[in-house]
């Protein structure tokens, strides 16, 4: 499995993708504050968090007893580069084209 694979694979979970929203909101937090107010086990937080870290969508620091989760953005990134932009860009060359045009019968 490629990088982008297991990316795309990891955020197709919502609980994956609400373990991220949690750290987008507070980044540096340790499995028990990642577990609290969530309808989950603490081994399923576990087990979400371990494949968000495979496909590099978090890093992990310990320090002390604890182990902080940080979110890592460059994964997302790359998926908006590669299908979200390069789609983005034939519309926004439509709409250039388009102004374009606009401002040329203007001069008529």
């Amino acid at each position: 499995m490629d990088d982008l694979d297991a990316v795309f694979r990891a955020l197709a979970d919502a609980s994956r993708r609400q373990l991220l929203d949690r750290l987008f909101a507070r980044n540096g937090q340790t499995l028990n504050e990642l577990c609290t107010g969530l309808d989950m086990t603490r081994q399923a937080v576990t087990k979400h968090l371990a494949i968000l870290e495979e496909a590099h969508l978090i890093a992990t620091r310990r320090q002390g007893r604890e182990k902080l989760h940080f979110l890592n953005p460059v994964p997302i990134h790359a998926i908006a580069d590669r299908w979200i932009g390069k789609y983005e860009q034939g519309r926004l060359r439509l709409l250039a084209d388009l102004k374009k045009r606009l401002e040329g019968e203007s001069d008529v």
